[in-house]
């Protein structure tokens, strides 16, 4: 097994823009992803058999079912590899939290693979298998911070600020096809500019629907205040506060109430995962 482990960071959505639906069901969007230095840890043990495994019990997400191992599938299924895998995990990314953990573990899985199998496909092909896995894979695979458009796969890189945020998690899970089917979702929102958004506008459309359909999420806004710039990432259940250095979130979190979970995590433009695969001899 390598003993490096291979990181899968969590993302946040600065804001979440719903433009329009499209004939076969998905939405339009318009986001802006930031990757945190908060990580799920995963491991790959190379197998001389195609046999793919996962190692590692997740409770309540069944083998069959999990991203890491359809990830891994579908790359064999591309490339014909005559590799197989043992996949070890230490999830640390709450689920349903809108922060993008399954994608994430996903995204890190196709890189890892793509490397320790030696199938050097260019990220554009790794992407187009991502997208059949979760709008967001492509992101996670592009590795920088990035402005998203179409269903969340037309990227552009963008440089945004990168302050320390209290990341809170009121421990539910939030589907996110129950949000985007929920009548009451604004889906008509108006295109802005990159430069509107540094400007200071942007929300997140998701977030009304959300704190009104989970007491639990309304309850952390509370807490953080009405003169916060707390928001809501992707369709919940994790609300972000920013602050100006990681001494002042840290102050704020150590008054977290404790049945919720909190993070101090720093914003980042580049992903951890980059940073890993460059470690890997060619």
């Amino acid at each position: 097994m390598i003993d490096t482990p291979w990181p899968a960071p969590a993302k946040i959505n600065l804001f979440l823009h719903i433009t329009g639906r499209r004939e076969d069901g998905y939405h339009e969007l318009q986001t802006l992803f930031q990757f945190l230095d908060l990580c799920d840890e995963l491991w790959f043990d190379i197998r001389s058999d195609n046999t793919i495994r996962r190692c590692t019990e997740i409770p309540g997400v069944e083998e069959t079912d999990d991203l890491i191992v359809k990830a891994a599938l579908k790359l064999r299924e591309a490339t014909n590899t005559r590799f197989g895998v043992d996949i070890s995990i230490d999830k640390r990314l709450p689920m349903g939290g809108g922060i993008g953990g399954g994608s994430s573990d996903a995204a890190t899985t196709l890189v890892a693979l793509n490397k320790l199998w030696g199938l050097n496909l260019p990220k554009q092909e790794l992407a187009k298998i991502g997208l059949e896995l979760g709008a967001d894979v492509p992101f996670f695979i592009h590795g920088h911070t990035a402005w998203a458009e179409g269903i969340g796969e037309k990227l552009h890189s963008f440089a945004a600020k990168t302050p320390w945020y209290l990341l809170v998690h009121p421990g539910i899970h939030i589907s996110t096809a129950e949000i985007f089917s929920n009548s009451q979702l604004t889906r008509d929102t108006t295109p802005i500019k990159m430069h509107t958004f540094v400007a200071g506008g942007g929300q997140n459309d998701c977030e009304s629907v959300v704190r009104s359909h989970y007491p639990e999420v309304e309850k952390v806004f509370d807490w953080f205040g009405l003169d916060s710039q707390a928001r809501l990432t992707g369709t919940g259940a994790c609300v972000f506060c920013p602050y100006p250095d990681e001494n002042t979130a840290q102050k704020k979190a150590d008054s977290l109430p404790e049945q919720w979970s909190g993070y101090v995590v720093k914003g980042l433009n580049r992903s951890p995962l980059l940073d890993r695969l460059a470690k890997e001899p060619e």
